[in-house]
């Protein structure tokens, strides 16, 4: 069992079919951990020993280590199937959609303390630091990975086969398409079957005769040639 069919399993199980059709997703979430854990410990790494003065630039550091890790995690394994870009350019679109990203989690926490004001002295500092927690942490994290995960399947890797194009062969019979193909043409053969004069869109048309129409028995042994009446 894979460590992916390992996680699915240890879900609740009402959700677990959802995820079982979605591994793509919760390979990224897997990921979007990894990283935030990576990017934790890089910055309080180099913000207690060799940087200590300077806590913006660990944690610009911290930031850039982590999305080189998210790409390569992200492209060997969440979306390893994918691709449809060259490497250049799918490594800009990844920095540059990563980067919108950034923004978009910052947005929550914005509109948490300057739209409605839960800074001090209007609330108490204990209610600053949860809506700053939940604005930023939680809720502008959930944004940022909707995004980012939107973006990246729709712009990044956009082929679902990019560079394993036997699997698209294979989902062909697991996923059951070829079976699903089969089952629609048979029931546009039965729908015709049962309505000759119905389309399937459902638009009536007039009958019409059958191309190949009976020749009169009179004319089966015609030919081109004349015939030769013999006489005794």
């Amino acid at each position: 069992m894979s460590f992916t069919d390992a996680t699915i399993a240890r879900l609740p199980r009402p959700v677990r079919p959802y995820f079982e059709r979605h591994h793509e997703l919760i390979k990224f979430a897997i990921v979007g951990a990894t990283t935030f854990v990576i990017d934790s410990a890089v910055f309080y790494t180099l913000k207690l020993t060799v940087l200590e003065p300077k806590p913006v630039t660990a944690k610009i550091i911290a930031g850039i280590v982590a999305v080189i890790a998210s790409y390569i995690l992200n492209r060997e394994w969440s979306f390893r199937d994918r691709g449809g870009r060259e490497r250049h350019h799918e490594a800009l679109l990844f920095f540059g959609f990563s980067g919108v990203g950034v923004v978009l989690s910052m947005a929550p926490l914005w509109f948490s303390s300057y739209v409605l004001m839960l800074r001090v002295p209007e609330v108490s500092l204990t209610v600053e630091n949860i809506a700053d927690f939940v604005s930023a942490y939680i809720v502008g994290n959930l944004l940022q990975m909707a995004f980012r995960f939107w973006a990246f399947r729709r712009w990044v890797f956009p082929d679902e086969f990019g560079r394993n194009p036997d699997k698209a062969i294979e989902s062909m019979f697991t996923d059951g398409g070829i079976a699903e193909a089969m089952e629609d043409v048979r029931d546009h053969h039965l729908h015709q079957a049962e309505s000759p004069g119905v389309d399937p869109d459902g638009i009536v048309t007039p009958l019409r005769p059958h191309s190949r129409r009976a020749r009169p028995i009179a004319q089966l042994g015609d030919s081109s040639e004349p015939r030769v009446s013999k006489t005794s």
